[in-house]
């Protein structure tokens, strides 16, 4: 991966779009910029962080211990505490062991679902809580095909803990429709920029009326393979 793409958050690396696209060099300037709209434009219409991102959490304990996370798949959790509004203020809390906590379903799981994080009924006799804060990972990442070979069989394979959470630490890969979505977006993009085709098409022909009209702001073969991946709240 060269140090261009290290820097682009991005669905599909940018030398595979040019591959798929034909183009050199000397066209890294707009097909970076395809890639990165296309991207954000993707995770605008499915209401969700899809690429691997770190996320924080202030969730508030009204009683039950089983509490949705925003963002999924969760690939890791990396700390969750447990505060009284004393806490909350100065933002600070009590660290909440891994033997404590699970998460549903376990982390890194190829299931694109949403994710929770259900807590031991041991934590009710913390006096006064009132919150807990959850810092995690959610989300793919993108890696090409040689990376994805190297790191094939690394997992961590850790063994559970008492209260039933396994951490399986697996890079949870772009899938192919996503990236396929990214590609199809990044592409008719790219084709309007060098037809000059930004925003307003030109004239409609039909019933004798003519005008102007703004294009669609996405392909209906993308819609379509973007609608797993759409919110959804269960």
């Amino acid at each position: 991966m060269t140090k261009k793409e290290k820097l682009l958050n991005t669905f599909i690396p940018l030398e595979t779009f040019k591959a798929l696209m034909g183009i050199d060099d000397r066209e890294d300037k707009i097909a970076c910029f395809c890639l990165i709209t296309a991207t954000l434009t993707i995770e605008q219409y499915c209401r969700r962080k899809l690429l691997r991102k770190k996320h924080f959490e202030l969730i508030e304990y009204t009683g039950d211990l089983f509490l949705p996370l925003s963002e999924y798949p969760v690939n890791k959790i990396l700390a969750t505490y447990s505060m009284n509004n004393e806490q909350r203020t100065e933002n600070n809390g009590e660290i909440v062991e891994p033997e404590f906590f699970r998460v549903i379903p376990d982390c890194g799981t190829e299931i694109d679902m949403p994710h929770a994080i259900e807590f031991s009924p041991a934590l009710r006799r913390y006096r006064g809580l009132s919150a807990f804060k959850v810092i995690y990972e959610a989300g793919y990442i993108t890696e090409n095909s040689e990376q994805r070979t190297m790191n094939k069989g690394k997992k961590d394979k850790s063994k559970g803990d008492i209260f039933g959470q396994f951490h399986n630490n697996e890079p949870l890969y772009v899938p192919a429709d996503l990236a396929s979505a990214c590609m199809e977006l990044a592409a008719w993009n790219m084709n309007r920029y060098r037809g000059r085709r930004i925003g307003m098409t030109g004239n409609i022909r039909g019933a004798g009326i003519q005008g102007e009209h703004f294009e669609l702001a996405m392909p209906e073969n993308v819609r379509l393979l973007l609608e797993p991946y759409r919110r959804r709240v269960i």
